[in-house]
């Protein structure tokens, strides 16, 4: 593995390991202010870190919204010059009010060096299909 892949993966590891402890301002930083992100749950693209931020406090206010556990697997990286695309597999299991629920999906990272640092630029969820669906 090439010193790219294993900075920008140590990067998203973070990511993954602050949003599976439910550590919103550790999460938050491992993304660039101009970061996309794309939910299957939102109604449009949100087109920035802000915007995401308003959206995950909105979860919790009204749905007591909080990540309870995150695994990743079938991971992949891809360096391209100064940017990694990453996808893998995501298990998490999520508390909204009383109710806990595991979510399975797809998720595609993209990174960006900036000033030496490795930053979520993209981020696109999908549901994943049951195991046997074609």
């Amino acid at each position: 593995m090439s010193k790219d892949e294993i900075d920008a993966l140590a990067a998203i590891d973070a990511i993954i390991d602050d949003f599976s402890r439910h550590r919103r301002e550790a999460y938050f930083s491992g993304f660039a202010s101009d970061a996309t992100f794309l939910f299957p749950t939102a109604l449009h693209r949100l087109d920035s870190r802000a915007a995401y931020e308003s959206l995950w406090a909105d979860w919790e206010r009204n749905f007591g919204f909080q990540v309870l556990g995150c695994s990743s697997s079938n991971r992949r990286i891809q360096i391209f010059g100064g940017t990694a695309v990453f996808s893998h597999d995501v298990e998490t299991t999520l508390r909204e009010g009383d109710t806990e629920r595991t979510v399975l999906e797809r998720e595609s990272i993209i990174m960006e060096r900036r000033e030496g640092t490795w930053l979520c630029v993209h981020e696109h969820l999908s549901a994943r299909p049951l195991e046997g669906a074609s």
